[in-house]
């Protein structure tokens, strides 16, 4: 009796396991894209709040500390990166919110409800404010407090973590479709204008 085998047959006898009778897992298109580790690295932003706003600069802040930004995202996973963010003091606010927010807190004693003013909380703890703001922004779960970790506010310019930043995110905390579409509307007019018309 003659044996017949196949190619089909060869690949499936190298691919097979006699020690636990199975199959070698055959290799896809997506595991052979090579070291899928950076895909599931943090990386360390920087954001400079110097004339941001508060709360549109808080929601960019608390996505990158999600991992939103990310095609890896689950919200069952913390994959988050590290976000530094420096001159917290130089923040601005809309409106007369400076003159008329409160930070409200109490030491659960009787009448021991405290109002801290904007700008006293400004003066004293720059950083709280960012802080509460980003707090407020990210699910109430298990994984906010681990995702706040990852946020490091400073005052003023300087910070020890120079040598871990990785990418400077400050000019796209205010992008949007709509200023995109604006600003490439605005560079193709001036490219147009600029140009030298040709002469019949």
């Amino acid at each position: 009796m003659t044996t017949i085998t196949t190619q089909a047959t060869k690949t499936a006898s190298t691919r097979f396991n006699a020690a636990t009778r199975t199959l070698a897992r055959r290799p896809t298109p997506n595991s052979a894209v090579g070291n899928t580790a950076l895909a599931y690295a943090r990386t360390w932003r920087s954001v400079d709040a110097d004339g941001q706003i508060l709360g549109r600069m808080a929601t960019r802040i608390a996505i990158t500390l999600m991992g939103k930004h990310k095609p890896i995202f689950d919200p069952a996973t913390d994959c988050g990166d590290y976000v530094v963010v420096t001159n917290a003091r130089k923040v601005a606010v809309t409106g007369k919110k400076a003159d008329q927010k409160l930070y409200r807190h109490h030491t659960m004693y009787p009448g021991g409800l405290k109002e801290i003013p904007y700008k006293t909380m400004l003066k004293n703890k720059p950083e709280e404010i960012i802080r509460r703001a980003v707090s407020g922004m990210l699910p109430k779960n298990r994984l906010r407090a681990k995702r706040l970790e990852r946020l490091m506010i400073f005052a003023d310019a300087e910070h020890p973590y120079k040598e871990n930043l990785l990418k400077d995110y400050s000019a796209q905390l205010g992008e949007t479709w709509s200023r995109v579409k604006k600003a490439e509307a605005a560079a193709a007019t001036a490219a147009a204008a600029a140009s030298p018309t040709p002469s019949a």
